[in-house]
């Protein structure tokens, strides 16, 4: 189904206060479009949306949806949890599109710079974002979290620039194949692992859905380790962090930006939200991070720049995790039994099953791990 954008007034986004999909509202609200959504409940990405005059109905069902909508934009979240409401949008006289559609859309006729991999594509897509920004390349963004101000060009604390020039920086979630909606001049793959084993069938099976992304993009940077000794100190912790700045430094070498820029840009980076986010200290002096880790080796790579800050020998680090996913649990349970060792304390919350049906069987399973 192609969409001529230009043509569209109105738009109704389900799951609105995604991180992505909230990005796309914002864009179509920027370009003068009227735009309402729902969602299952608030948050700061869903107040945000209001203050700019957004209408925003907490709760999901078609009836909400107004009748004279162009364009409905759905996470593809929708098909799993309410079969219901994606059998009626696509039953509609209403066009559709996913939001990964979408993103594909909006890109089209950008020099799209895609980053993608199992871990540290948020990062690295917030630091290619800084480094074109600081070289005054005016790109637009879209980032599976919120840049800080300082890396958004005077935009604020946001999921989205929207820049003037060609470039246009994304994040490219591998998740049912979503990348492949993308055709990009150039891609980053920061690496490749076992994940989202509810939607692939084993490790081969996401290494060629990567082959599939590197074979519709133009150009492709995996391998980027030569940059590491060129990384200037960072703000950020932890050797993976190290590894996302040598991956954006390579794409932006590739780009010709100069040395001298990318060195101060990748220096003044402070982070992202929700990336081992400093968000404060209690009176009694615990300090406290917030971190979105929720693979196995990404809480490794947390913890362990952690204790780069934070020496065992000297301070105590106390984990309060939520796992993400039934699914994603039972298939990484042996790994996730092995990721809290730098850890003095962990404590469990009950898992966040998100696009999945409850299953309290596996819940309880979650609950022993031998941590």
């Amino acid at each position: 189904m192609k969409i001529d954008l230009s043509k569209i007034k109105k738009v109704f986004f389900i799951g609105i206060g995604g991180i992505g999909i909230s990005a796309i509202a914002r864009m179509m609200l920027l370009q003068g479009k009227e735009v309402s959504g729902s969602d299952m409940s608030e948050n700061e990405l869903t107040q945000e949306l209001k203050k700019l005059g957004v209408k925003v109905t907490i709760g999901q069902s078609f009836e909400l949806i107004p009748k004279d909508v162009n364009l409905i934009v759905y996470t593809i979240a929708i098909p799993h949890y309410d079969s219901k409401l994606f059998k009626q949008v696509v039953d509609s006289n209403i066009p559709y599109k996913s939001y990964p559609e979408m993103l594909g859309v909006v890109t089209k006729d950008k020099y799209t710079i895609a980053i993608a991999g199992t871990h540290g594509k948020t990062t690295t897509t917030a630091m290619i974002a800084k480094i074109l920004v600081d070289a005054q390349l005016d790109p637009s963004v879209i980032v599976g979290s919120l840049l800080n101000p300082s890396n958004t060009s005077g935009q604020g604390k946001s999921n989205l620039i929207v820049g003037k020039s060609k470039y246009f920086v994304v994040e490219a979630c591998e998740y049912e194949r979503s990348f492949l909606n993308l055709k990009p001049k150039l891609s980053v793959i920061t690496n490749i692992e076992a994940d989202h084993l509810d939607y692939y069938k084993d490790l081969n099976d996401i290494q060629d859905a990567f082959n599939q992304f590197e074979l519709q993009s133009e150009n492709v940077i995996k391998e980027y380790r030569e940059y590491l000794e060129k990384v200037p100190k960072l703000r950020v912790p932890g050797e993976h962090n190290r590894m996302d700045a040598a991956a954006a430094y390579a794409a932006a070498i590739f780009l010709g930006i100069n040395e001298e820029i990318i060195q101060k840009s990748l220096a003044s980076f402070e982070g992202t939200w929700r990336r081992l986010e400093k968000r404060g200290q209690t009176k009694e002096g615990a300090i406290i991070y917030d971190d979105y880790a929720h693979h196995p080796t990404e809480i490794k790579a947390s913890l362990q720049a952690l204790r780069e800050l934070y020496p065992k020998n000297k301070y105590k680090i106390t984990i309060l995790f939520q796992p993400h996913l039934y699914s994603r649990t039972k298939a990484l349970f042996e790994d996730f039994t092995k990721s809290f060792k730098e850890a003095d304390k962990t404590l469990l919350l009950p898992i966040y099953f998100a696009r999945e049906e409850k299953d309290s069987s596996r819940g309880r399973r979650a609950s022993l791990l031998d941590l």
